[in-house]
């Protein structure tokens, strides 16, 4: 079965800037052990169709789904004053069975 093309209209500069970090947690672990998904913190305005072109570009593994999560910013207090922590968009990446993101850098 081939792959499919990576949809030309996302440039390889937008998707580079696409994902900002992967989500490193207790609860990301074992999300990704449960369901084969791995946690990124995307950009607020990032599709699922590029968030899914960005992965396979940049990691080389194919994506089974994409789901997004859009996480607004607590109110918080600084000393006297309150303030907001910033929103966050959370993606939860599919991969498909026997792909896997290894970000330690060990093993190619």
């Amino acid at each position: 079965m081939s792959r499919a093309p990576i949809n030309r209209t996302h440039t390889e500069a937008r998707l580079a800037q696409v994902l900002v970090a992967p989500i490193v947690s207790e609860k990301a672990t074992s999300v990704g052990e449960k369901n084969n998904q791995v946690l990124f913190k995307v950009l607020q305005d990032a599709t699922k169709t590029e968030i899914k072109a960005a992965v396979e570009l940049m990691f080389k593994v194919e994506v089974e789904s994409v789901q997004v999560l859009n996480q607004k910013g607590k109110v918080k207090r600084f000393g006297g004053r309150t303030g907001r922590r910033d929103h966050l968009r959370k993606a939860y990446v599919s991969l498909k069975a026997g792909q896997e993101l290894n970000f330690s850098g060990e093993g190619a």
